[in-house]
């Protein structure tokens, strides 16, 4: 297990980060830091000897702050603006079909899984539907609309 980024590397934080009750003064389930500032490594640690934690601190937010290493990106990296987050609850804005098949109705609650940019592609949400469990769907962001207090 060898860590990504080193002292001082400069890296981009893929999704906002809450406070999960380890920082002191604010209050749990905060807003630290949101995704897409850019934060300069400070520390690499690990979590339970399978998980590299970096310590990043951002400047403009004026924290230290411990990501995982699938939280950060290299500031190299093209960043596109997403408008969900991973966790984060949504339904979907038509009808998704597979094979030609309407597996997901308009409406149907689901939650993003994961998310990959692309250049050429924008966007895309490994997403996850109520009612199609074991078989997660990638979906575009035009697809999706945000629930429990819109957009993050």
């Amino acid at each position: 297990m060898l860590p990504r980024w080193d002292y001082g590397d400069a890296v981009r934080v893929t999704r906002n980060v809450r406070n999960d009750g380890t920082f002191p003064g604010v209050g749990t389930g905060d807003l630290l830091v949101r995704r897409g500032r850019i934060g300069h490594v400070r520390n690499i640690g690990s979590f339970l000897q399978d998980q590299i934690i970096y310590s990043v601190h951002f400047l403009e937010e004026g924290r230290l702050v411990g990501c995982r290493e699938e939280e950060l990106m290299s500031i190299d990296e093209t960043w596109i603006e997403s408008r969900f987050e991973v966790r984060q609850k949504v339904f979907a804005a038509r009808a998704l079909s597979v094979r030609r098949e309407i597996r997901v109705p308009l409406g149907s609650p689901g939650e993003i899984l994961n998310l990959q940019r692309s250049e050429t592609q924008g966007i895309v949400y490994h997403s996850h539907f109520d009612c199609l469990p074991g078989h997660p769907l990638w979906v575009p962001e035009a697809a999706l609309r945000a629930r429990e207090g819109g957009d993050d």
